[in-house]
């Protein structure tokens, strides 16, 4: 056969080959180049959030500073009562309210920021994230902070997802909202809305007492709360330690860099 048809007829086998079926053999330093190029994935778990400043558990101090914080309120009876305590210890502590309770007991919202307290969003109807869009959360965080204004006349700049829990986009949401992001330290979950006891909460706190603290409280629990005869004993026994009560904002000031750690966290899918 002439060799220009054995030419065209090699063409043509080539182009009815499937291109799956051709063999390839990549340089063997492109191939290496390519794998080393290739990065791990980020694991996003509280170092990650922490060191970006997106999200905050506790604050590194060398003063005995220390912020107690209450979820779920305002309550009139339950609220109040606290509001009372921190009063007479002159402890300023931050609220992170829900908003459908402020539109409910806007006077309890307002006497909380009148007392020199710190007032954060909880979101309106006590919602976890957990399908939400960016747009429903925004939603959700704006109608509340529409609800503190209107009690307080201000807004807030803190925000505590419920149950702590959160992903990506909450944080992001939040974040681009100006709402930092709060949890609280993993040592100081007092699970007061269990109603373990009283002596279980007081123990909790001040077992586990350090520089930096964010202590998790409730103003609004379903039944008769323990938390305000814990905080009783709490209040003055760290104030005899020389402990000194500071809002969430105020802990943050004093920070230097957040504390490291890879423990759990409570993470929702993104």
């Amino acid at each position: 056969m002439p060799l220009h048809t054995w030419a065209a007829t090699a063409a043509c086998i080539a182009l009815l080959v499937p291109q799956s079926y051709i063999p390839y053999s990549a340089p063997i330093q492109s191939t290496v180049a390519q794998t080393h190029s290739v990065a791990a994935p980020v694991k996003k778990d509280r170092y990650y959030y922490e060191k970006r400043g997106d999200v905050v558990w506790e604050v590194k101090t060398e003063r005995p500073l220390i912020a107690l914080t209450f979820d779920d309120g305002p309550d009139p009876g339950q609220t109040n009562a606290i509001l009372d305590l921190l009063k007479q210890y002159e402890a300023r502590s931050t609220f992170f309210v829900v908003g459908k309770r402020v539109d409910a007991f806007p006077d309890t919202a307002q006497r909380i920021v009148s007392e020199g307290h710190e007032i954060a969003n909880h979101t309106y109807n006590h919602t976890y994230f957990q399908n939400s869009s960016s747009q429903q959360i925004e939603a959700e965080l704006k109608k509340t902070e529409e609800s503190i204004l209107r009690a307080t006349g201000q807004h807030s700049v803190l925000f505590r997802p419920p149950g702590g829990m959160f992903n990506e986009k909450l944080v992001v949401t939040a974040n681009s909202m100006g709402l930092k992001p709060i949890i609280w330290s993993w040592h100081q979950d007092t699970k007061d809305w269990v109603r373990p006891g009283v002596a279980q909460i007081t123990n909790k706190v001040l077992r586990n007492a350090h520089n930096g603290d964010i202590v998790l409280f409730h103003d609004h629990i379903e039944g008769k709360s323990q938390t305000i005869q814990a905080l009783e004993t709490i209040l003055p026994e760290l104030a005899r330690r020389g402990f000194q009560f500071v809002t969430v904002s105020e802990l943050m000031k004093d920070a230097s860099l957040p504390k490291q750690s890879n423990q759990h966290s409570n993470l929702l899918p993104e």
